[in-house]
């Protein structure tokens, strides 16, 4: 009885297979590779993993409420071009920073509003999103690197120092894991992914729910492109696209978030980009073909699906278990 008691509880733990992996990845690449445990590997890992996890908690968000935004990424590219544009006409950094992620806030707004007005698939309105975003990314910087702010405390803060980026990305992990799971917003989220009639009979308005949720993702990506860019200390055009939205949506994936909507966390999906980043790096470190990483990510996803799928079975007969007893 308690076996089956110990067993139902980690079975509950939707990010403990994920969990396990990464910790075995993390073990094998320290065992096969020179350096993998060194404090400079571990930034090099930080640097990877924060990007992905940024934009993984919008999207673990969207999925679970059961839509997604294939225009994160541009966002991401376009957010610091906004940036200097609106501090090269006057207004200080600090304030720049804040309208650009108000201003991708009413992008991701746009996307919603088609979405639940029009009654549009996600798909095809972030999709259509995407490409205006990226041309406009390539109009405003003429195709070209525009070098980021001068080291100034907002730099500092926001990217430049050797481990921000990373602490901002667990910090808005931290927050948007509380909004899921202990607001009255997440339960709506929930809720509208995993019964949207249902639902909206309940009085749950589902589509500002979704509206809200492509704001978030849109800001959230934005602000993702300007820390990324502050780091690098360059701000470059053909950064974040598709590549960096697919690495959030797989990092949403494999940290248990369902395609189809109503589960999933989002903490989930920094371990999911945590685990990409120590295989990226991992290869790396021991000389085999990045094309290689491309097999695995696939093999990830497809796997991730399956042990998903698997475990909301096994969740639901323990569920049934306890209630016969």
């Amino acid at each position: 009885m308690a076996t089956n008691t110990l067993i139902g509880s980690l079975v509950r733990i939707r990010e403990l297979s994920i969990l396990l992996v990464t910790i075995a990845c993390a073990g094998y690449f320290a065992l096969t590779s020179t350096g993998f445990t060194s404090l400079d590997n571990g930034h090099t890992i930080a640097q990877y993993i924060a990007p992905w996890a940024i934009v993984g908690a919008g999207e673990a968000m969207l999925l679970i409420c059961g839509e997604i935004d294939l225009s994160a990424g541009f966002v991401f590219t376009l957010a610091p071009f906004v940036l200097v544009l609106l501090n090269n006409n006057g207004l200080p950094l600090f304030v720049a920073l804040l309208a650009t992620v108000v201003i991708c806030a009413l992008i991701g707004t746009v996307n919603g509003l088609i979405r639940t007005l029009f009654n549009l698939p996600s798909f095809i309105t972030t999709l259509g999103m995407a490409f205006l975003l990226q041309g406009l990314s390539l109009i405003i910087s003429n195709g070209s690197p525009v070098p980021a702010p001068a080291d100034t405390w907002v730099r500092t803060t926001f990217g430049g120092a050797r481990w921000s980026e990373l602490t901002w990305a667990l910090v808005i992990i931290a927050v948007m894991q509380i909004v899921l799971s202990a607001s009255r917003f997440g339960i709506y989220t929930q809720a509208t992914g995993s019964n949207p009639v249902g639902a909206a009979e309940s009085g749950i308005r589902t589509s500002r729910v979704k509206v809200v949720n492509f704001a978030v993702t849109s800001a959230l990506a934005g602000f993702g492109g300007i820390l990324e860019g502050m780091r690098v200390g360059s701000f470059d055009p053909t950064n974040g696209g598709f590549n960096t939205m697919f690495f959030g949506v797989a990092a949403a994936v494999i940290g248990g978030t369902a395609l189809l909507g109503g589960s999933g966390t989002v903490v989930g999906a920094l371990l999911g980009a945590l685990l990409l980043g120590i295989v990226y790096d991992g290869f790396n470190l021991t000389g085999v073909n990045a094309n290689a990483f491309n097999v695995v990510l696939g093999v990830a996803i497809l796997v991730a699906m399956f042990l998903n799928t698997y475990l909301s079975v096994l969740r639901r007969r323990a569920s049934a278990v306890r209630g016969r007893t």
